[in-house]
């Protein structure tokens, strides 16, 4: 199958790029910068590992995310709260509908160079926070694509049932060097180690037997999740 991959150069979509490479044919690849605090950080390492395997990279700017939106992600939004990534108060990351706009662009993007299908890394951990993640918008969003296009583009989202420690172990094995990703919302020169992303990714590692490459500001204990 001929697929587009969202790749913004994180952990998680880095390895749904090289998963897709591994079971498809990639002919292309899109990164979104709508302003938030680490844009500039993650995107340079999709266009990386775009432009090591020869697959078309393109940037989508979506300034208007930043000027309209609400979300401390944003640049315009406040602080990055710190924590666990599933508490309560990384609510305040979400940038509303991200993954709905995102999705839609791609779609158009998909069709547009003949692709059969659109792969996308959201995950299970991503369930509790953030609703444009979960299979329900998920399989909302596949019928809305394959419904709007004549090719009937496919949505693939390979890692759905998959927590971020499965995909540590599903990275490694594809041979990924995880130093060549960026997870910190907070976009700083290194990652802060106590953002609820870098706790995630702390704890995926971790949790996986896999080494952390990542070079961290701190890293205190890893916090709890919330109780249920």
């Amino acid at each position: 199958m001929k697929v587009c991959v969202l790749l913004s150069g994180g952990m998680d979509s880095v390895t749904a790029f090289y998963h897709a490479l591994a079971h498809h044919e990639v002919i292309g690849c899109l990164s979104f910068d709508y302003g938030s605090k680490h844009n500039h950080r993650e995107i340079p390492f999709a266009k990386l590992h775009a432009d090591r395997n020869g697959v078309a990279h393109h940037v989508v700017p979506l300034g208007f995310m930043d000027d309209l939106f609400t979300s401390d992600l944003l640049q315009s939004g406040g602080e990055i709260p710190e924590g666990h990534y599933a508490e309560e108060n990384m609510k305040k990351t979400v940038v509303p509908f991200r993954n709905g706009i995102m999705l839609a662009i791609a779609a158009g993007y998909a069709e547009s160079v003949e692709a059969d299908g659109l792969v996308i890394a959201a995950h299970s951990g991503d369930h509790a926070i953030y609703p444009d993640c979960r299979e329900s918008f998920m399989q909302g969003m596949a019928t809305a694509i394959q419904e709007g296009t004549y090719a009937r583009t496919e949505l693939l989202r390979p890692f759905i049932d998959t927590d971020k420690t499965g995909i540590a172990r599903i990275g490694r094995d594809l041979g990924i060097d995880f130093a060549e990703t960026w997870s910190c919302y907070k976009g700083r020169e290194i990652h802060c180690g106590v953002c609820g992303t870098c706790v995630e990714r702390r704890e995926a590692f971790l949790l996986a037997g896999i080494a952390d490459p990542t070079i961290y500001e701190s890293t205190p204990p890893l916090p709890a999740g919330p109780q249920t």
